[in-house]
């Protein structure tokens, strides 16, 4: 029984994040209750930046879910001087997620990225970011929409035959919008499918059929008991997440009658 449970029910990590006045990893909640709502379970990743700790943790779930961060990606790590606008940086949550996504990468393991995710994303498949956008790129729309936080504030404009057109069922999106930096060159593997009306990369997908990874700069769980494109995304995450877990079990016990 507790088998059959485990395999309904994949087990999703969630990386967190780092709040340096105090020293306390954190996440807020809105993460874990929508994974739990679309049937997974929530697995909350502390920011240790060491490699064996997080081939230990990767080994004990089956998908990965990149959060949003009030932080930056330190521009270093892209090769870039950082811009007169760049946020704090958190050392500690730019190597923690780049560990999380080399040893995802290498499993094919399903990654469910979200705002800073993405960039974190992008950055780990060699791609660059818009470190203020404002500044960096005049003619964008508002992108830092302030409260209410899960008020959709702009609309998308969504690739056909994407994944994420398949999720939201429609070439156009609202979406909430909370960020001051954007995936600029794009990384390996990864294509764009969605973008904002000034041109901006809003969501990304990884094109290899043998894995799913979608990220996307928006919010999805702000606001998500009310909103279907965001149930839909939970849920493609977690049922991805599900099958991958089923496969790695099919390879484990096929391992274990031939040795």
């Amino acid at each position: 029984m507790s088998e059959k449970r485990e395999a309904l029910r994949p087990r999703i990590g969630i990386t967190m994040r780092i709040e340096l006045e105090t020293n306390r990893f954190y996440l807020a909640r809105y993460y874990s209750e929508a994974v739990e709502a679309a049937g997974g379970v929530p697995v909350h990743i502390p920011l240790i930046p060491k490699a064996d700790y997080v081939r230990a943790v990767i080994d004990t779930i089956d998908g990965l879910l990149l959060p949003g961060s009030d932080s930056d990606m330190d521009p270093l790590r892209y090769g870039y001087e950082p811009h007169a606008r760049l946020g704090s940086v958190h050392p500690e949550k730019d190597e923690t997620d780049l560990l999380v996504l080399a040893q995802a990468e290498e499993r094919a393991m399903p990654v469910f990225a979200i705002c800073f995710g993405i960039q974190s994303l992008n950055v780990s498949r060699g791609g660059t970011l818009i470190q203020d956008i404002p500044s960096q790129h005049p003619n964008a729309i508002k992108h830092e929409q302030g409260a209410p936080r899960d008020r959709p504030s702009h609309s998308l404009r969504i690739l056909e035959e994407s994944t994420l057109h398949q999720l939201a069922g429609a070439a156009t999106m609202p979406v909430n919008s909370h960020h001051h930096q954007a995936v600029e060159r794009l990384g390996r593997e990864l294509v764009a499918t969605a973008w904002t009306s000034d041109g901006l990369v809003e969501a990304v997908e990884d094109p290899r059929g043998d894995r799913f990874v979608l990220g996307v700069q928006w919010h999805p769980e702000l606001g998500w008991e009310k909103d279907h494109l965001s149930q839909a995304l939970f849920a493609r995450v977690v049922e991805e997440s599900r099958k991958f877990a089923g496969a790695s079990r099919a390879n484990a016990d096929s391992a274990t009658i031939n040795a």
